[in-house]
């Protein structure tokens, strides 16, 4: 019973560290995670979808989209991402369509 135990408490408290590093948002130099969006994940800024803020890039092929906020250090941060990217859709539609 001992070694069931260890382990569910070991498992509890790797799941509770793991969860707030993935909510947070990944950042890095700019130019750095805008060619890793587009290496990765075939993503290119769409036009119409930059609210000065965040810029929305997307990709018709696989269906992934991120939003990407360009900090004034020079750094830029993925503030949002999902799949399913639907044209014309705004950022908030977007965000929301990825929680359901």
């Amino acid at each position: 019973m001992k070694p069931v135990i260890s382990a569910l408490t070991l498992a509890l408290g790797l799941g509770t560290v793991a969860a707030p590093a993935m909510a947070s948002d990944v950042c890095m130099p700019a130019q750095e995670l805008k060619a890793s969006l587009v290496d990765w994940y075939g993503e290119t800024p769409v036009e119409g979808q930059d609210d000065g803020a965040v810029q929305i890039w997307a990709s018709d092929d696989t269906g992934t989209w991120s939003a990407v906020k360009t900090l004034s250090n020079g750094m830029a941060c993925v503030t949002a991402q999902g799949a399913n990217w639907m044209a014309g859709m705004t950022t908030d539609e977007m965000i929301v369509a990825s929680a359901e």
